[in-house]
């Protein structure tokens, strides 16, 4: 069991909220309790209700720490790996849950290949829609997750909390994980400006007996990027992009990055299937999505 200081320890909002017809509820919390396993512990924690286009939204945030030198994965792990299911299905007055992921790194195996996944501690932003506004919601997930040093264990936690409403103490936490999160934008170049991120063209090519998919990716210049490919639903399984370098016309920031169209489902056609492109640097991250020609 990791052990925690003070910092970390349960802390409770001194609220309570009253459901309709006055009967009180059970006390909010800004999080939950630490719940352990041998090098890795998760939690949820509360934030701040969001005004979204008129949809009153509730942020939570999942939280899982590692100990030094331990991994777990992204919502596609890349060459091995298993990603995080949640299960939120025994949680009271929530209508959806939708989980955001914070943009990922890529490290070794230890089998030769690489994966997708997170160090140290990650937070993966919640949004959540009550069934009723007026309502108190009670969140509740059962995660199941991998984590890995020099092997990888299943581990597993079954979370509980009581949406507070308001920024807590791990509010700061939570803003941090959800600027992480990749923006989403369109392909093709930035507009009015030449050194953002993008992803400006994809398209399939022919290389000897095999199809292939070429990436041009633009970033600022001198910094480094990582390409990430998820195929329309989790059966798909396609390779990690291999950087080519600088593009043929040589403009300043804009690389290539290629990857063989293999790991499709049986019976899957590549013609105007829509991907999801994760383009990460260290200080920003956008996901594109584009269908191949």
């Amino acid at each position: 069991m990791i052990s925690y200081g003070a910092s970390h320890r349960l802390k409770f909002a001194a609220i309570a909220l009253v459901c309709a017809g006055g009967v009180p509820t059970a006390q909010a919390q800004s999080a939950s309790a630490w719940e352990g396993e041998l090098h890795a512990a998760a939690r949820l924690i509360s934030g701040g209700a969001l005004d979204s286009g008129g949809a009153n939204l509730l942020r939570a945030g999942l939280e899982i720490r590692l100990d030094p030198g331990w991994k777990t994965y992204w919502r596609y792990p890349g060459d091995s790996g298993v990603p995080p299911t949640l299960d939120f299905s025994g949680s009271q007055n929530v209508k959806s849950v939708t989980a955001l992921w914070p943009a990922p790194i890529l490290f070794a195996d230890g089998a030769g290949g690489r994966s997708i996944g997170y160090l140290n501690d990650v937070v993966l932003p919640l949004r959540i829609v009550p069934k009723d506004a007026a309502k108190a919601s009670s969140l509740r997930v059962k995660l199941g997750y991998a984590i890995c040093g020099n092997l990888c264990v299943p581990a597993e936690a079954n979370l509980h909390l009581t949406l507070s409403r308001k920024a807590g103490a791990d509010e700061p936490q939570l803003v941090a994980a959800e600027a992480r999160v990749p923006r989403r934008v369109p392909l093709g170049p930035v507009s009015g400006a030449n050194d953002g991120l993008a992803v400006r063209s994809v398209h399939r090519e022919t290389a000897g007996a095999h199809q292939r998919v070429v990436v041009e990716v633009t970033s600022p210049k001198g910094t480094p990027v990582d390409l990430f490919v998820e195929g329309p639903s989790a059966d798909w399984a396609l390779p990690l992009p291999e950087p080519q370098g600088v593009a043929p016309d040589n403009a300043a920031g804009l690389r290539r990055f290629t990857f063989d169209l293999d790991g499709l489902p049986p019976g899957a056609v590549a013609k105007d299937a829509a991907l999801t492109f994760t383009v990460v640097s260290p200080t920003d991250a956008i996901e594109v999505q584009a269908r191949l020609d």
